[in-house]
């Protein structure tokens, strides 16, 4: 489906971010998933924006909607997870966006492990959230809004 998005951003997040909540509390906070598309929806709908929030643990399903936002010019939010680390796949899907892309972490990644330190995806963002919790998601939008 070509054409320009009006108004719709993409929310994607990548591997484990459906167990938030659950997982490593310490690092990632009580707000559970469930929280984090609320937040974006309500977020989204206050800017005027139409948010999408979707998470998936299977690579080839982050790329189809990567060429879909692609497609239609859509900004993305991304939190690639794990694959920001090592996915040329999903950093080359994310060099075919046409519009903004934000990349977002809600843990400082660079005050982690040694291997979690560099993102294959930053090089071809827009801008890079990380290390604010899941206010950063909500910068992030608000960051798209001001461009439209």
């Amino acid at each position: 489906m070509a054409g320009r998005s009006d108004g719709k951003i993409y929310v994607l997040n990548g591997p484990n971010l459906g167990r938030l909540g659950t997982r490593q509390v310490d690092v990632y906070g009580v707000t559970t998933y469930a929280d984090l598309v609320d937040l974006c929806v309500t977020e989204g709908k206050a800017l005027g924006l139409d948010v999408e929030v979707r998470q998936t643990d299977a690579e080839h399903e982050m790329l189809g909607w990567l060429h879909a936002a692609a497609d239609e010019q859509a900004p993305v939010v991304l939190n690639p997870g794990a694959w920001s680390h090592y996915s040329y796949a999903v950093r080359d899907a994310c060099a075919m966006l046409r519009a903004p892309l934000v990349e977002v972490h809600i843990s400082n990644i660079h005050a982690r492990e040694q291997f979690r330190h560099h993102s294959v995806v930053s090089a071809v963002a827009t801008g890079v959230i990380a290390g604010l919790g899941v206010d950063g998601y909500r910068l992030a939008l608000r960051h798209l809004a001001g461009r439209r």
